[in-house]
């Protein structure tokens, strides 16, 4: 879904977008509902998302369904600001903007975006989760194993032989 910056109203547009994404994460509509103002060149979009992510434990290898509600708060600024500089360093203030191309804002890229972000870096199926056996590759949540685990790490194995 593409808006056109011109087009937007002086007091701006309201959207309610149901926008289907072919991803391997995203399992489900996204749906988000959006204000985006124009003060002078720049556009805000704010507002909240939603979608259905599958994803896999990475504790048992489970996938696993988890709703992402994200909240949106994004700056845009046309590309042109940024002619004659052939780098530009992110300030921490700076975290929340992005830039524009033309005369055209793609909320579907923005969507994408705010999910992607949102993503849990280790995702767990539950915070229970208690894995699979490192040796005979056993779901722990279902069963246990007859592994004879130790505790100890291999690159501590030398210092064992200090306490003896």
């Amino acid at each position: 879904m593409k808006v056109i910056v011109s087009d937007i109203p002086k007091d701006g547009l309201d959207l309610a977008v149901q926008e289907t994404i072919e991803s391997d994460i995203i399992s489900s509509p996204i749906t988000a509902r959006l204000k985006i103002e124009r003060i002078g060149p720049e556009v805000i979009v704010r507002g909240d998302l939603t979608a259905t992510a599958t994803l896999q434990c990475s504790r048992c290898l489970k996938n696993y369904y988890r709703i992402i509600s994200v909240p949106v708060d994004v700056v845009y600024h046309p590309v042109e600001e940024l002619k004659g500089e052939d780098t530009h360093e992110i300030k921490i203030e700076e975290l929340d903007l992005d830039f524009y191309s033309g005369e055209e804002l793609d909320l579907i890229d923005l969507l994408k975006e705010q999910i992607v972000l949102n993503m849990p870096m280790k995702p767990l199926c539950t915070d229970s989760c208690k894995g699979i056996c490192p040796k005979c590759g056993t779901d722990l949540n279902v069963d246990k194993c007859k592994c004879n685990i130790q505790n100890i790490h291999l690159r501590f194995e030398s210092l064992k032989k200090l306490l003896q």
